[in-house]
């Protein structure tokens, strides 16, 4: 979708914007919703094993004494990297990969590399604030979501009560898409993904979107504009005396 520009005499400003949505799906969508879940955390966790293992491998053999030509070659943990990797090993891995979207695996995917990333840029300095360890393996207590980028994704047309999510279909939303759906009819937003997720026993779908907002320019840009900051003196007596603010009580104040 193309986003539309601003109008003579605006300033066109690109901002991203979510819009979340409480989702009522249907006892089959959402054994769907879990089971995409469960995917993006099966490909997070199998990222970050393979690093893992690795590392261990290559820090085994640099203590044992094995040339450096006779070690095992590094592995790549770019969202790429792993992404190469995954589909060369999940017919083996995770032979029931195809029950749900590619998405759920490389949104997964991603996250693991984004996790190492921070970890490696800690370690090495590059990152401020506090040392980032080793990123950690997700379990099912962890928080329920899945990230979707691409594939059949968005509102439905002249319908403001349901969203469409890839392989799950049509899912009844709690409340109305009015808002980002004008945005959408005017041609001035583009959905970039949705990411659902299950809070307090509830699913959600919060779209990232990029937003064109019109600034105005301003009427009289050179106009001044007086700030009161407050009184400065209580009071000015005809000596030109100021009296200063009272005091605690109990403290010396001038009368």
């Amino acid at each position: 979708m193309t986003i539309g520009g601003a109008a003579d005499g605006d300033r066109e400003n690109r901002v991203i914007q979510a819009y979340r949505y409480a989702l009522e799906p249907t006892a089959a969508q959402e054994q769907e919703l879990r089971s995409h879940c469960g995917a993006q955390r099966f490909a997070y966790n199998w990222g970050l094993a393979r690093i893992r293992t690795n590392l261990e491998t290559r820090a085994a053999e640099a203590s044992s004494g094995p040339t450096v030509d006779q070690r095992a070659p590094a592995v790549e943990w770019s969202a790429y990297g792993l992404r190469k990797a995954w589909n060369q090993a999940k017919d083996e891995v995770a032979p029931w990969w195809t029950e749900n979207s590619k998405e759920a695996y490389g949104s997964g995917l991603a996250n693991a590399a984004t996790a190492l990333k921070n970890w490696s840029d800690s370690r090495g300095g590059k990152r401020a604030g506090r040392r980032v360890g080793f990123p950690r393996f997700k379990t099912r207590r962890a928080a329920w979501s899945c990230r979707f980028t691409t594939g059949s994704l968005g509102l439905v047309e002249a319908d403001r009560r349901h969203l469409k999510l890839p392989r799950i279909g049509v899912v009844r939303t709690g409340e109305s898409t009015r808002k980002l759906a004008r945005h959408l009819d005017r041609g001035s937003a583009r959905i970039r993904s949705v990411t659902v997720s299950l809070r307090g026993g509830r699913w959600f779908a919060a779209f990232s979107v990029e937003v064109v907002r019109a600034d105005r320019d301003l009427a009289q840009p050179f106009a001044v504009v007086g700030v009161d900051l407050g009184v400065k003196s209580l009071a000015v007596l005809s000596t030109v005396c100021m009296p200063k603010w009272p005091m605690r009580a109990g403290t010396d104040s001038t009368s």
